[in-house]
């Protein structure tokens, strides 16, 4: 019972139990599936944590726990709380059938991926060499339970497509949909590992390839339709808010850098056949040759195909790069200032922060959240102000992000040495030498919050959930409670409860303070404090008790909660 109610999973459990106690009664049967993928992920949660060689053959990131359960059921409840949220208009006839259904059917995609995710880990645990021969009698019985909740799930599923109005042909097809992100996602999962050992828990793996998968297929789908000449209804492929320019540009450029590297080793191979042995080794162990065809590489891929991929699929009706300086021009006192803000920002801080990396005995954790805070001042008047133009600025960091990363990884002349250097000066225990996640996770963990919010949002303080989670409650927890902190919450733990107090007060001062802010902006508000006070305290213990990478769960728990 001890290894059961450990501090995370009992922040799991009452962040589940406040979304499924939300739900209206025509989203039962969804809350039923959710419950049941909890109650499967928690047995497998206990039983990973519990023995040391159930999932040895998964490279996972040392001191971290399992994050099985956390990692399973929080992108499934993102979505249920998001459909909770479009059920309200949806009973005033505010919204169409068509977007409700969309949600739904990602809704059911997600959880198709977080189950196949378990059902990989059960027989994964089964045939553990802990197990054979014969497995122990916990062990059988874990599984046991954990596959009845697995299949209990899948027949909720098949029945509330059964019974809703659709065709059998329609049902099978999403049915097939459904099971081919769960597919999809168990294979990354397993390339995540294989090629990234020792830079991820489960949990982690798990939330990023579901998520990832997610996104991109519907473009997978738009792709095979618009090749093969058939028609996929929207509610299949197009997920949540409809699809703007934006939103196409953004998925195009990460899709293209996320291939790249593939697109570059092959390239390197072509090179490598071209010449005879002897001259192939020369040219590509010489440093300005590959950075030669690395570049090149790059530059076509995101010049040429993707550009020629979104006007062709999407029918976007000019280049992306004249697209986005046409609507940069567009208002461009407005813009190119807050561009000019944001270079000020970045250009001062940084080299501020790196200085005093180099030259102060500070905590690396204090100084990794000064740029929380820089977060805070960059993106708080930009969301106010410009919101669109910030959602196409977090998707353009968010490729240089991946761009820098390749290059650091592949450690490409002149770059690569240099910003390995550099990153190197501002990570901790979650990152390593071969991958570096702790900017993306911030970086994220601001953009999602915004990007999710997009279409129908009757909470206003949704779109800040990362920024006020990671910004504020986040920084206020850390620097608090390395400075003042007294009664840790474990014995074994640095976090300390003074800590975590001061980060969920400064979250709910900092929402006193924004919602009449965003009122007097035009804004309508209509957030309930209720859901402001779960949702900051939800949040906050959180962020006290998970071992797992909180820059990535805690804006999408935060923002979950908000929605209700």
């Amino acid at each position: 019972m001890a290894s059961l109610l450990n501090g995370e999973r009992a922040v799991v459990a009452l962040f589940v139990g406040r979304v499924l106690f939300s739900l209206p009664l025509s989203l039962l049967p969804h809350g039923l599936a959710l419950s049941l993928l909890a109650i499967s992920a928690l047995v497998l949660d206990v039983l990973a944590d519990s023995s040391t060689n159930l999932l040895s053959q998964f490279n996972t990131r040392p001191g971290a726990s399992s994050g099985i359960l956390l990692g399973a059921v929080t992108l499934p409840t993102v979505m249920i709380s998001k459909m909770i949220q479009l059920s309200r208009p949806f009973s005033l006839n505010q919204v169409a059938y068509q977007e409700l259904e969309s949600l739904t059917m990602q809704y059911w995609a997600i959880s198709a991926s977080s189950l196949s995710v378990l059902i990989f880990l059960c027989i994964t645990i089964w045939c553990a060499p802990g197990n054979k021969p014969p497995p122990s009698l916990r062990s059988v019985w874990h599984s046991i339970l954990s596959l009845s909740c697995i299949v209990l799930h899948t027949a909720v599923c098949c029945v509330t497509l059964g019974t809703s109005s659709l065709t059998s042909s329609e049902a099978a097809l999403k049915l097939l949909w459904m099971l081919c992100h769960g597919l999809a996602v168990v294979k990354l999962i397993q390339h995540v590992f294989r090629t990234f050992p020792s830079c991820a828990s489960i949990g982690e793996a798990c939330l990023v390839a579901s998520g990832l998968v997610l996104y991109f297929g519907d473009m997978l789908a738009y792709t095979i339709a618009k090749v093969s000449g058939f028609s996929i209804k929207s509610d299949m492929v197009q997920y949540g808010s409809k699809t703007n320019e934006i939103n196409i540009i953004i998925q195009g450029l990460l899709l293209g850098l996320l291939l790249f590297p593939v697109v570059f080793k092959l390239v390197l191979r072509m090179w490598e056949c071209s010449f005879s042995t002897a001259c192939s080794e020369v040219r590509t162990n010489n440093e300005t040759w590959r950075s030669v065809i690395f570049f090149s590489s790059l530059g076509f891929i995101l010049i040429v195909i993707i550009p020629a991929w979104m006007q062709f699929v999407q029918d976007f009706h000019m280049h992306p790069f004249l697209w986005v300086l046409s609507f940069i021009f567009s208002e461009p006192l407005k813009r190119l200032s807050l561009c000019g803000y944001w270079v000020c920002v970045i250009c001062v801080s940084v080299m501020r922060f790196y200085n005093i990396s180099k030259n102060s005995k500070i905590e690396r954790i204090l100084l990794r959240k000064y740029y929380h805070l820089m977060a805070v001042l960059m993106f708080v008047p930009a969301l106010i102000f410009q919101p669109e133009f910030l959602d196409l600025a977090f998707g353009a960091a968010l490729a240089v992000f991946l761009a820098l990363e390749i290059v650091r990884v592949w450690r490409i002349w002149p770059l690569g040495q240099f910003i390995h250097k550099f990153m190197s000066a501002f990570t901790d225990h979650r990152d390593s030498d071969l991958l570096i996640v702790s900017h993306f996770s911030l970086l994220l963990g601001c953009a999602l919050p915004i990007w999710m919010s997009s279409g129908y949002n009757d909470r206003p303080l949704s779109p800040f959930s990362g920024i006020l989670s990671l910004g504020i409650g986040d920084t206020m927890a850390s620097v608090v409670g390395h400075k003042y902190g007294v009664l840790r919450w474990s014995k074994t733990g640095k976090k300390t409860v003074e800590g975590t107090a001061a980060g969920i007060t400064s979250v709910l001062a900092a929402c006193s303070v924004l919602l009449p802010l965003l009122a007097s902006t035009g804004y309508i508000v209509t957030e309930h404090w209720i859901s402001i006070l779960v949702a900051g305290t939800v949040s906050g213990l959180l962020e006290a008790y998970t071992a797992q990478l909180d820059n990535a769960f805690i804006p999408l728990i935060f923002y979950s909660l908000l929605c209700l």
